[in-house]
């Protein structure tokens, strides 16, 4: 290429003239250009990995209908905020945005705790920084395992070194408060999986927090798939830490992860003999990064998502501007005419008991014959509609549809009835 420049060059040179017209200005010019020739070949030489040709095009990412357990749509307005001009991580502006983040989680979650932030990343992020920051090697932890959140909840906590003791019920069931009080464990922490969207399973939470205090526990709740499309208040109910994820109900991309803490969990974890084991999840520095100290000054500790904190604002915008009880509301009736038009179908819901039925995930028995990675299958490919199987205790069981946020709507209920019909007609049925 580079020779082909030197011939063009040269030639435009000719043409103002006659060919006895080339300068010495133009052969110092033949001079650079062949030196620059020789270092660009040098540099090239040198490397051993080239650019590959796929990183040379654009990528083209397909529109999809993503109703399964998450991560769901995001609004175009959402998506528009997250776009706006990059900030400096602790720039005046990125902290008032951080200010009204803290408020609109406030209101999410219904509490008025003052060490309330998002944490730098996903969901397990969040369990990772309630459960580090709580609990201290050698103490002892509950944890209610009603699905694969359960599960996770306690090889974390195992890998810190804490006591960890189960209570664990079948894939799709949840527990009672008199099961729960007679487990009889005087643990530090109980941890409880608020929706679990492995089982669609949506726990009651009611009477659960005074119980954890009347031994002195803490309450720990992970809201992740149900908070904003099902009742849940922080205060109210006694849960002392509960975090959620950003791209389920908020409908803002993942990466970030809303959590609070009570002044009872933070007079524990701000007096704990041992540092947390993880650094960048240490809550004594979230909190200062956060503004939750009250100290005069934010000390720099991580360079925050600042992108995805304008989408989590904006989020919360939306649900504050809905409504929690509209959104409440409405997750609920859309999800009662989902499981009516199921059942008009002939297919079985898995959770049993109605109440105990999570608004944003739907758990479907697996129709019996089929392969249900060919029901997904065809449905992604024929519609271009995400639904999933099942995960963790649940897996090979159900087919998994998420109605969450913007994508909570009859109409997105009407598609995905019919595309399941249509999988039903088409997919192969074995006679077994």
């Amino acid at each position: 290429m580079l020779f082909y420049t030197v011939l063009i060059l040269f030639w435009g040179c000719t043409r103002t003239g006659s060919h006895t017209r080339l300068s010495a200005s133009f052969s110092v010019n033949i001079l650079t250009i062949a030196s620059v020739c020789q270092c660009a070949g040098s540099i090239m030489s040198s490397l051993s990995v080239l650019p590959v040709e796929c990183l040379l095009q654009p990528f083209p990412v397909p529109q999809r209908l993503m109703l399964g357990p998450g991560p769901s749509n995001v609004p175009a307005r959402i998506a528009a905020a997250g776009a706006q001009p990059m900030l400096g991580h602790l720039h005046t502006e990125t902290i008032e945005i951080m200010n009204q983040i803290k408020s609109g989680i406030q209101y999410a979650f219904q509490t008025r705790n003052r060490v309330t932030l998002a944490v730098s990343g996903p969901g397990h992020a969040a369990m990772e920084c309630a459960i580090f920051n709580s609990l201290e090697p050698g103490e002892s932890v509950l944890i209610a395992v009603n699905g694969i959140w359960g599960e996770r909840a306690a090889e974390i906590a195992e890998r810190i070194g804490a006591k960890v003791n189960t209570v664990v019920t079948s894939a799709g069931g949840y527990f009672t408060n008199e099961e729960i009080e007679q487990v009889h464990i005087m643990p530090v922490v109980f941890f409880l999986t608020h929706g679990e969207s492995s089982t669609g399973v949506v726990h009651p939470i009611d009477g659960i927090g005074d119980l954890c205090h009347k031994y002195n526990c803490l309450f720990l709740v992970d809201s992740v798939a149900a908070l904003g499309g099902t009742p849940i208040c922080m205060d109210e109910q006694g849960i002392d830490i509960m975090y959620t994820g950003s791209q389920k109900v908020l409908n803002a991309p993942p990466g970030t992860a809303p959590i609070s803490f009570s002044e009872r969990a933070c007079q524990k974890i701000f007096n704990r003999r041992t540092k947390p084991i993880s650094y960048f999840l240490d809550l004594s520095w979230l909190a200062n990064y956060w503004g939750c100290d009250d100290k005069p000054v934010r000390v720099y500790h991580h360079t925050g998502p600042v992108s995805s904190f304008y989408g989590l604002r904006e989020s919360l915008a939306i649900l504050a501007e809905t409504g929690l009880e509209n959104s409440w509301k409405r997750h609920k009736e859309v999800a009662e005419y989902f499981h009516k038009g199921l059942e008009e179908m002939g297919l079985k819901l898995f959770v049993q008991d109605k109440k105990a039925r999570l608004p944003t995930v739907t758990t479907i028995v697996a129709p019996p014959g089929y392969d249900w990675r060919e029901i997904t299958g065809y449905i992604m490919k024929t519609y271009n509609i995400e639904i999933s199987g099942g995960l963790g205790p649940s897996a090979g069981m159900v087919l998994r549809v998420g109605l969450m946020g913007c994508n909570s709507s009859k109409a997105n209920v009407d598609k995905v009835l019919e595309a399941l019909a249509e999988a039903l007609k088409h997919c192969h049925k074995s006679r077994v």
